[in-house]
């Protein structure tokens, strides 16, 4: 095979690993950003489980206050109910203080619910706080591939760079120019094979003596209908060689 189109298909798998690295480079971030996301999902799953203990907490706190207020003036309405007059009077400090007592009686089995109630809220939460852990572990390590990815990329990426230019400084100057209009318009697809007698890229059939010329492999062609280079590269039957070259001797 000519020079020309060896340095050209060197330069059009380059082109191709470079566009295959920059994806790669550019995909890493978002993967980060969604594993990310997970991590959000398990720290608002956390937060939920300390808001609804604390708000059982709160309530809690704010029903023990009850009781004492209720239990306070109930012990006060029993100082005053030995003051009374009259019947009424101490039938009126009697109703007074049942109804304080009542309430603190609802107040105490409101507390018992919400005690109850607690030891699911405690056990969600601690297992939330286990779930965020593993998953920030997971996150970190993932990130840190994610990196370490990253770096040999770049360093894959300016290899392959370096590598291009030579290779591009290699070409004859005038291939090297028709070689970039073919690649900007066809994404990294320049050369294309011919062996068939048809351009592999734009499956158009070449013209009987262009193809001759083709197969003699003494210049560079192009498809005359995508501009594409074209090679010719047969098959080598090895089995058959060999047996033809016994049968010569």
């Amino acid at each position: 095979m000519l020079q020309d189109l060896v340095l050209a298909l060197g330069l059009q798998a380059l082109d191709r690993k470079i566009v295959s690295l920059q994806n790669e480079i550019a995909t890493l971030p978002k993967h980060i950003a969604e594993i990310e996301k997970r991590l959000e999902a398990h720290t608002r799953r956390l937060e939920a489980g300390k808001a609804a203990l604390s708000a059982n907490q709160r309530d809690r706190k704010k029903l023990e206050g009850d009781v004492q207020m209720h239990q306070q003036k109930a012990s006060k309405l029993k100082d005053q109910m030995l003051e009374a007059k009259t019947n009424e009077q101490y039938r009126a400090f009697q109703h007074e203080i049942e109804y304080a007592e009542g309430e603190v009686r609802k107040a105490e089995d409101k507390i018992l619910d919400l005690m109850e109630q607690s030891e699911p809220l405690e056990k969600n939460l601690k297992a939330a706080e286990m779930e965020l852990k593993k998953e920030q572990q997971h996150v970190e390590a993932e990130k840190n591939r994610a990196r370490e990815r990253t770096a040999v990329d770049q360093r894959a990426l300016s290899e392959a760079n370096a590598d291009r230019k030579k290779t591009a400084a290699e070409m004859d100057p005038k291939l090297y120019a028709h070689y970039e209009r073919i690649r900007k318009k066809t994404k990294n697809t320049v050369v294309a094979d011919a062996t068939d007698g048809r351009c592999d890229a734009c499956q158009i059939a070449l013209r009987p003596q262009f193809f001759q010329d083709l197969r003699r492999g003494d210049q560079v062609m192009f498809c005359e209908s995508c501009g594409r280079m074209l090679t010719y590269n047969p098959i080598v039957d090895i089995q058959s060689d060999v047996a033809a070259s016994q049968q010569t001797a």
